[in-house]
């Protein structure tokens, strides 16, 4: 299954055409190809999409080193994170002009990528790593100016969640880096998810919407278990969902229909099917083993991810993507 989602993504992570550009233009010398305007994060149909392939690619590397595509990986790795590129990636995406360029979903997957890439112990990773640092500074500081504007948090099922954002968000604050900006970010996001979630009670999880990738109810869950000590959050989860042992709301039980996988925004409810999946395993962890909902998470993940892990290749409108959700699921738990 890694040797599968490796060349999924690699056959993609460089395909520059069909290409859905987030592009605000300053002028006429603005009209360029995406690899022009983005020579390392160019592939994928869209920016974010290639962010969170090459993780993807990094995890596999980092928990298969000696699968035989690794080595692919890593010539992939090297061929593009280069310093000159990657200057050009920083510079648009630190323009004054474009502070809301990829925000927050591309902003969070970049910060993911970078905490993954710190987790690879051997040169090749460290030197990634030190390439890509740049950038995620300039996402760390648009995290610190963004964050405390934001008076409310975004709830949809789509790119804008806050709680998606700020998930993805805590694996690079929570990294021991000895950095004062990662050490003040991860301090703000956790106060501001407080401040956006603490007073949320009775869910009534009214989703699917008809794009959705994200279970708004179900990732807020995930994001508050990283946000809360394991007490305060068994009495915050009790409150927010205080029905699961019953199995309501029973759209959260129930995996979404998927009726054409060619289309590229009803393809995303493959991918809330496997988002799903992933909360449901995690939240899992935070119920002891006699516990009702625990039972009945477990089933609901198994459920969600058996509906979409056969068609994350076939169509390019989901090929692109799922196969990252279909790994955050698979490690979860």
């Amino acid at each position: 299954m890694a040797t599968h989602f490796a060349r999924l993504a690699l056959a993609h992570v460089t395909r520059e055409y069909p290409n859905k550009l987030d592009h605000v233009l300053l002028g006429a010398e603005d009209v360029q190809s995406p690899s022009i305007l983005h020579p390392v994060f160019f592939g994928s149909f869209d920016w974010h999409s290639c962010v969170h392939g090459y993780w993807l690619l990094a995890t596999i590397r980092r928990l298969h080193p000696d699968l035989e595509i690794s080595a692919r990986i890593s010539a992939q790795f090297d061929a593009q994170f280069t310093e000159s590129r990657m200057a050009t990636e920083v510079a648009y995406a630190a323009h004054s002009a474009r502070g809301g360029f990829e925000r927050p979903y591309g902003w969070a997957w970049l910060l993911m990528l970078a905490a993954e890439l710190r987790r690879h112990d051997d040169d090749a990773g460290r030197r990634w790593a030190a390439v890509l640092a740049p950038l995620a500074e300039c996402f760390v500081q648009r995290f610190l100016a963004f964050l405390p504007r934001a008076t409310y948090p975004v709830r949809v099922g789509t790119h804008y969640n806050t709680a998606f954002a700020l998930r993805l968000l805590f694996e690079y604050t929570d990294g021991d880096t000895g950095e004062a900006t990662v050490a003040e970010l991860g301090a703000l996001a956790r106060g501001t998810a407080r401040r956006w979630y603490l007073s949320d009670h009775d869910c009534q999880a009214w989703e699917p919407g008809g794009d959705d990738f994200l279970s708004s109810a179900l990732m807020e869950a995930e994001c508050m278990r990283w946000v809360l000590s394991p007490d305060a959050f068994h009495d915050w989860f009790a409150e927010f969902l205080p029905r699961l042992a019953q199995g309501q709301p029973g759209t959260l039980f129930t995996p979404a229909e998927v009726s054409d996988r060619s289309d590229g925004k009803i393809a995303h409810l493959d991918g809330l099917n496997l988002s799903r999946a992933w909360c449901w395993q995690a939240l899992a962890t935070t119920m002891a083993p006699g516990d009702q909902r625990r039972g009945r998470a477990l089933e609901a993940a198994d459920r969600h991810l058996q509906a979409s892990l056969p068609w994350v290749a076939g169509d390019y409108a989901g090929e692109h993507w799922l196969a990252t959700f279909a790994l955050l699921a698979m490690m979860a738990g």
